[in-house]
């Protein structure tokens, strides 16, 4: 196959992909109404092999808004409730031993935990200790687990959903800024409108039950996935994604004034990484082949929201990461 009928094959697919998220949009949207923005970023988190930090206050739908993803994606979904008495072994899987009938001997086998599925919602992740923490975000990265000196690969495509309560942090174990910087976005969950609001009382309150209908295969998703990475990126995007970066961080030269006045750690590499995968994922699910800086505008905040670590002066005045990372977007050249 040539150059120009690959570049021709991928433009097509990009169209096609198009209606594909709009299908899967309209079939979550079935079930949870309103939270489309969220929805839009879990699909790019999803196709740029990322995974996502959900927070919000209880009873936003978070862990529903999941299984449904899933549903509609046809993949295998597997849901862990993180309590402070969980191990390891409970998310990755355990050695048992048994009987071997041909030998008569006994023998270890291993059973493989809930981890082994295609999107984990690891729900309330802050409320087990950091050990078994650890145990997760070990998949998340190497998308394997090591148990008793064997290696198991994790299936394909590999997609971790996180929800965290943000108002209960009695019993909790937050996630350290190392571990946070696994996940590719961290988004939050507001409420919804009050028109929003009024429509899902009315559709959670009868008879009617919704059935969302399957769009995407797992397989057809691994194949999205090596598109967004075949995306061409212009050099003034990658460079303004470095940019945008390269001045969350304090000791920089140039950097404004207020950013050396709050943080205390900027953001590290992968969060550039992550900057031009999001642009790139953005740019294909709306139907345009290649990203351009408005697309690195659009995931910024959900990709660096959570990598930067501000200081006491930032609490005493009351100013968020959120507020320095939309001046810097407004004050970086294009």
């Amino acid at each position: 196959m040539t150059e120009n009928t690959a570049a021709s094959n991928d433009v097509e697919i990009v169209k096609q992909l198009k209606d594909s998220h709009d299908k899967i949009v309209n079939e979550i949207g079935k079930v949870i109404i309103g939270q489309h923005d969220v929805i839009h970023q879990m699909l790019i988190g999803l196709l740029a092999q990322g995974h996502c930090l959900l927070i919000g206050v209880p009873g936003l739908a978070k862990t529903l808004l999941i299984s449904t993803l899933a549903q509609v994606l046809e993949l295998k979904f597997s849901r862990i409730q993180f309590t402070p008495d969980l191990m390891p072994s409970d998310i990755t899987g355990t050695e048992l031993i048994e009987d071997d009938l041909t030998t008569g001997k006994k023998a270890f086998k291993f059973v493989k935990g809930p981890v082994f599925a295609n999107i984990i919602l690891a729900d309330e992740i802050n409320r087990t200790s950091p050990k078994t923490q650890a145990a997760l975000l070990q998949a998340m990265q190497e998308h394997e687990v090591t148990a008793a000196g064997e290696t198991y690969k994790l299936q394909e495509p590999f997609f971790v959903m996180a929800t965290q309560n943000p108002i209960e942090q009695e019993g909790t174990y937050p996630l350290p800024e190392a571990q946070l910087d696994r996940f590719m976005f961290n988004l939050w969950v507001d409420y919804p409108s009050f028109e929003e609001e009024t429509q899902i009382v009315k559709s959670t309150t009868s008879a009617y039950a919704p059935e969302p209908q399957k769009v995407l295969s797992g397989k057809d998703i691994i194949e999205l996935q090596r598109l967004v990475r075949r995306v061409p990126v212009a050099d003034n995007v990658v460079q303004f994604a470095v940019k945008l970066v390269t001045l969350t961080r304090p000791d920089t030269d140039n950097v404004p004034k207020y950013v050396r006045d709050y943080i205390r750690w900027g953001a590290g590499p992968r969060a550039s990484q992550y900057l031009i995968l999001g642009a790139k994922t953005n740019a294909i699910l709306d139907g345009r082949p290649t990203p351009d800086i408005s697309d690195v505008k659009k995931v910024a905040i959900s990709v660096l929201r959570h990598r930067l670590v501000t200081n006491f002066n930032a609490e005493a005045d009351n100013v968020s990461p959120v507020e320095i990372i939309e001046k810097l977007i407004d004050e970086v050249k294009e």
